[in-house]
């Protein structure tokens, strides 16, 4: 009687809302029973081992665990415990502290329901699809299993509603990359980017965190009718930086200033004595200016267009015009080709008197003929 009465004093006072800590003996289906050096065994029901739904207790506890429960229930010779309860009131109170910091955690998505994904934070935390990410979603199935990084939205600890996101981290670490960005960019730097996005304009280049637009103009040295002619969505390009406004947060780049310029190696392309075919570009008082590859023209001066005397070269030209050229002059530095279409003119009458000459056995003098053929060209 003594030894019965010296265990009870020596057991614990057990009282509903006590947490107390004990040892996980035996993990049944749908219980587990845990010592808690009490006469009997405490139980904690599989209803109280989790906020979010279980299937199996040994998915959640082993033997030998111990576990920090709540008494929750006591009659006659049974005690019943809850896991549940202990790790929502410190969830609340975490909950809460990262709501006001704003701190950034992980949480694995346990469950894919209506509207969104289930996470335990120690209560059932809830995303809504449209917190997911910054972009449409269209199937969930994939983010089972899946630890993404979140940031607390809303609580109401009255109606159990824990409301997170992931698109707000999503949000904040795009915003911090292309502040970095922005403070880091300089005109001139040549930087790796791609393309999203093509317009009537130009194009969206991203660098990496932000977008930067290379205008229609800037996309080649010679004159281009549609961006989609030059690059294409999702394209890796060089581009060159033109100007930063950090206040606007805009971009300018250059694609043209990457490239070889239309001017580089032209004396390889184009030499003195070539006979071309160019394109009336423009037409000035002192001449003709020629466009014999893109991006390069040449001048055809005044005294260098007609065998006669003309005044203005619109009375013999115009824009537009396909003409053929004989090549002066090369200058790649000064960038600049000087043309003649008098000198084409007068080889071709010259070929044409050597051939007639060539082909004539009449007595007249050579020379008579060649100069009768000069004076009509004079």
């Amino acid at each position: 009687m003594d030894e019965m009465n010296q265990e009870m004093s020596e057991m614990p006072n057990v009282s509903v809302g006590d947490v107390l800590t004990g040892k996980v003996v035996k993990v049944e289906d749908k219980q587990v029973l845990v010592d808690i050096g009490y006469k009997v065994e405490g139980i904690v029901p599989i209803s109280e081992l989790s906020s979010l739904h279980v299937e199996k207790a040994a998915d959640i506890v082993s033997e030998g665990d111990e576990l920090t429960l709540k008494v929750k229930k006591m009659e006659d010779d049974e005690i019943v415990l809850s896991k549940r309860a202990v790790d929502a009131e410190t969830a609340w109170e975490d909950l809460e502290d990262k709501l006001e910091t704003g701190e950034v955690f992980e949480a694995e998505v346990k469950d894919i329901v209506k509207g969104g994904l289930v996470v335990d934070v120690g209560v059932r935390g809830f995303i809504p699809a449209s917190l997911v990410e910054t972009y449409y979603v269209e199937d969930f199935n994939e983010y089972k299993g899946k630890t993404l990084k979140l940031k607390v939205i809303e609580l109401d600890r009255e109606q159990n509603r824990v409301i997170l996101s992931h698109s707000a981290v999503v949000e904040d670490e795009n915003d911090a990359r292309k502040q970095s960005l922005l403070q880091s960019l300089e005109a001139g730097q040549v930087l790796e980017g791609t393309v999203q996005r093509i317009t009537d304009f130009g194009a969206f280049v991203d660098l990496g965190g932000m977008d930067g637009l290379v205008h229609i103009s800037q996309l080649a040295h010679e004159h281009v009718e549609k961006a989609s002619d030059v690059v294409e969505e999702g394209q890796h390009i060089n581009v060159k930086v033109l100007s930063v406004d950090r206040d606007n947060e805009r971009i300018s780049l250059s694609l043209k200033d990457t490239l070889p310029g239309p001017w580089e190696q032209v004396e390889e392309k184009v030499r003195p004595g070539d006979v071309l075919e160019g394109t009336v570009r423009r037409l000035v008082n002192f001449g003709a200016f020629i466009e014999l590859l893109p991006g390069v023209e040449g001048l055809v001066h005044i005294s260098q267009i007609a065998n006669r005397h003309i005044a203005t070269p619109q009375e013999v030209l115009e824009e537009g015009q396909t003409v053929k050229v004989k090549v002066l002059d090369v200058n790649e530095d000064e960038k600049r080709i000087s043309l003649s279409i008098k000198e084409l003119e007068e080889d071709q009458s010259r070929a044409e008197v050597e051939q007639y000459t060539k082909d004539d056995d009449s007595g007249f003098q050579l020379g008579d003929f060649i100069g009768d053929k000069l004076n009509k060209l004079k």
